[in-house]
């Protein structure tokens, strides 16, 4: 708590890009992310494709986001559409969302206990709108949403409060 707001892409059987919000995940050491999913049309396209991105959802494709949460991709075959998503390929096999700025194109690893799915992220996509002059990924032009699950509210991430790895030095 809070939790991130990512957003999953997909291709099916059929190279139809299907995306989903999901929120139980993260990155984990250097180059993993493990992310816990139910079963979904993602899961099942993870499973045939052994790929998968994810997106940072952001405060400007909030509406995006959360539509492709609350509609199933079974029910919706358009719905990245409807979101107003377009998609590309680039190193794996799975969309990166144009709209979102970053993205994570990940390959599955394994699934865990049946339903983490931890995979190796082999490149990391930014817009240039999200970068600093140093050429990273900043707060200061990047607004990613979080999620907060005990009041069902989407927050954008707030104000710098200090520097890691430097401002607890003041109390050794």
């Amino acid at each position: 708590f809070p939790q991130p707001g990512l957003i999953l892409a997909t291709y099916d059987e059929n190279g139809t890009a299907n995306a989903m919000n999901a929120a139980w995940g993260g990155i984990v050491g250097n180059d993993k992310i493990i992310i816990e999913l139910a079963s979904h049309k993602t899961t099942d396209n993870i499973m045939n494709r052994k790929a998968f991105t994810v997106s940072i959802g952001d405060k400007e494709h909030m509406l995006a986001c959360d539509y492709v949460g609350i509609v199933s991709g079974n029910k919706v075959p358009d719905k990245m559409e409807k979101a107003g998503f377009t998609t590309k390929s680039e190193f794996v096999d799975a969309p990166v969302i144009n709209e979102l700025p970053v993205a994570l194109e990940c390959e599955l690893i394994k699934v865990l206990e049946g339903s983490m799915y931890f995979a190796k992220i082999v490149n990391i996509v930014a817009d240039e709108s999200v970068l600093s002059d140093e050429r990273k990924i900043t707060l200061s032009k990047f607004f990613p949403i979080t999620y907060d699950p005990s009041e069902h509210g989407y927050y954008v991430l707030g104000e710098r409060v200090g520097n890691a790895f430097k401002d607890g030095a003041k109390l050794k």
